[in-house]
């Protein structure tokens, strides 16, 4: 059976994560760290093969996938926006506190503006999904933002995500019967696998994660 895995590389650090603010479609650089932290990723994902690499346009990402592209020799870096970070509306380069509770709304973004967990997971599973069928048996890097990669792993697999670090492997293998999370956060998962899910159920879970 044909087994395809989609490694999620969630991008370095950058001044306003270190802030603690909101980016959501803000482009904001890597800082220092977070460069160091996408070559040592490199180093780590080196140990194995791969078969091709894709980002979120938004800059932070690009420049996350460019240094391990570097890094493992690969050829190019391919862009797709189905793995943009979830639009956060007004709540963007905001931090924990008045400014941000002013703009928080019942509606099922959150924010005024922002982008629906709903609509972030469907777009997420779908290029998911468009990657498992156009490389099918191929291992795949793919670098995104955190929320983004949260809310799609919880509506995939129908269970909660923690927080996803920067530059931190979080890998989904598919092996035609349904998707399963192998690592999380750069740790391989050894407790009792979740149940394979190949067509997830709706979940309510709103996110606030600044990627």
């Amino acid at each position: 059976m044909t087994t395809t895995t989609i490694a999620l590389i969630r991008h370095g650090q950058t001044d306003w994560n270190l802030a603690g603010r909101i980016q959501g479609h803000t482009d904001i650089p890597l800082n220092a760290t977070g460069i160091a932290q996408a070559e040592a990723a490199s180093l780590a994902l080196g140990e194995e093969p791969w078969h091709a690499l894709l980002s979120s346009p938004l800059g932070r990402a690009r420049h996350t996938a460019e240094l391990i592209a570097a890094g493992l020799g690969m050829p190019e870096v391919r862009d797709h926006a189905g793995f943009l970070e979830r639009n956060f509306g007004l709540a963007e380069g905001l931090v924990a506190g008045p400014e941000l509770d002013a703009v928080r709304s019942d509606q099922a973004g959150g924010f005024v503006a922002a982008e629906t967990p709903a609509a972030v997971a469907e777009r997420g599973i779908a290029a998911l999904t468009e990657l498992r069928e156009q490389h099918p048996g191929q291992r795949l890097l793919v670098v995104s933002h955190g929320a983004c990669i949260r809310i799609t792993l919880q509506r995939l697999l129908g269970q909660d995500v923690p927080r996803i670090l920067n530059a931190e492997r979080t890998q989904l293998v598919h092996d035609g019967r349904g998707w399963q999370l192998s690592h999380l956060n750069g740790q391989l998962l050894t407790a009792e696998a979740p149940e394979r899910r190949e067509h997830p159920e709706p979940q309510q879970r709103s996110s606030e994660a600044s990627a």
